[in-house]
């Protein structure tokens, strides 16, 4: 539901545009922010429908919304995670189905999976609730704080705390299965988690000590572990991986650490194939020959085999965070707007700032792209950009 307040805020903004077009259907042509006059003669996408999902604070400065929405796809839904703590499932035209209440704001998304729905709470627990009521089904107590989405793999839900633990949990009871857990370096760390990533019987996942570490699937037995902080002695600060690793078809792992650049690894072994001495990198995306990677105040593209930049751009002092590949698109939050980026060129086609700017990774579900701004607002969105 639109609220006076909320209604008034994304008029406004489309008129002073010239763009407001009906109410429930908005067509948007290039930039809905006032301050860009030049509009291209094409639209990139059409916003089907909004709904506020957090009202909002007299005494909150800079709102953050950072978990990325999920998407229920038998009961086609959107699950929304929000800083007032509230799980909520989200039906068609932006209707509430349920909510649930942890207490505490989110730093990662759920994750849904065969009816149910996982949530990392910072409150330190696991949830696991009934996807089309939101009941609950168990919960795991944790006792650390939880940053990643879970990933789910046979009858294990995999997810990493803010404390460099990862947890093995099993998806039918909620019991713990098995825990890896690194000693946190003295000094300062980034804010952030690496998710772990999963193929075969292997886990691959990185930590706040400059560590990329590959596990065993079945009892969290350590495979290899690998130092990407500069000098391989794993000290310093912000050494921190808290990049996803990425895989690929040949036998390669990517990570980063933040001042220890981008590398290449043998999946197997944890032999550096390449490394690239880029810093401040914070998560990647793989893409055929191409390894993008966004970070505070860059956005850079790779080649998978040898590292060689393509192409690189600023972004003004703003975080880029986790981007999606979608209608021959990069779609890249970078806290202020969701900026869209020819991945060819690095250039950007648009900048879209839904008031107050989008700091949660988008989330595509076919030609639809649904994002949570930090105002609370939650938008689906139809892309009418070309594939490729």
């Amino acid at each position: 539901m639109r609220t006076a307040s909320g209604w008034k805020r994304w008029v406004g903004g489309l008129a002073a545009a010239g763009l407001l077009v009906g109410c429930q259907t908005v067509p948007v042509y290039g930039n809905p922010e006032p301050s860009s006059p030049e509009q291209p003669p094409h639209h990139f996408f059409t916003v089907e429908w909004w709904t506020r999902l957090v009202a909002p604070s007299l005494l909150e400065y800079a709102p953050r919304e950072q978990a990325r929405p999920a998407y229920d796809e038998k009961n086609e839904r959107v699950i929304a995670l929000t800083r007032d703590g509230y799980v909520r499932s989200i039906g068609a035209e932006g209707k509430e189905a349920w909510n649930y209440r942890v207490g505490n704001r989110f730093y990662a998304g759920a994750t849904v999976h065969e009816g149910t729905v996982y949530v990392p709470g910072t409150d330190g627990v696991l949830h696991a609730l009934d996807a089309k009521t939101g009941a609950p089904r168990w919960k795991y107590v944790a006792g650390e704080a939880l940053g990643t989405a879970p990933v789910i793999e046979g009858d294990l839900v995999l997810v990493s705390s803010l404390s460099d633990t990862l947890f093995a949990v099993k998806r039918d009871t909620g019991a713990l299965a098995w825990l890896y857990r690194r000693d946190a370096p003295a000094g300062f760390t980034i804010h952030r988690t690496s998710a772990p990533v999963v193929r075969g019987q292997s886990v691959w996942v990185g930590f706040s000590d400059g560590a990329l570490v590959s596990l065993e699937l079945a009892d969290g037995g350590v495979r290899w572990e690998k130092s990407l902080a500069p000098g391989s002695g794993g000290s310093g600060q912000f050494v921190d991986v808290d990049t996803t690793p990425v895989l690929d078809n040949a036998g390669h792992v990517y990570a980063a650490s933040y001042t220890g650049g981008l590398y290449c690894l043998d999946a197997d072994t944890g032999d550096v194939v390449w490394n690239s001495v880029a810093q401040g990198i914070t998560s990647l995306l793989l893409h055929g020959d191409v390894v993008v990677a966004t970070g505070d105040d860059r956005l850079d593209a790779y080649m998978a085999d040898n590292g060689r930049l393509i192409w690189s751009r600023s972004l003004e002092e703003r975080a880029g965070l986790d981007a999606v590949l979608t209608k021959g698109l990069l779609l890249v939050p970078v806290q202020r707007s969701l900026i869209f980026v020819d991945p060819r060129t690095g250039k950007t086609r648009l900048t879209w700032n839904p008031a107050e700017g989008v700091s949660a990774p988008a989330r595509v579900v076919g030609s639809k792209v649904y994002v949570l701004s930090n105002n609370g607002y939650l938008y689906a969105l139809r892309l009418d950009g070309r594939s490729g």
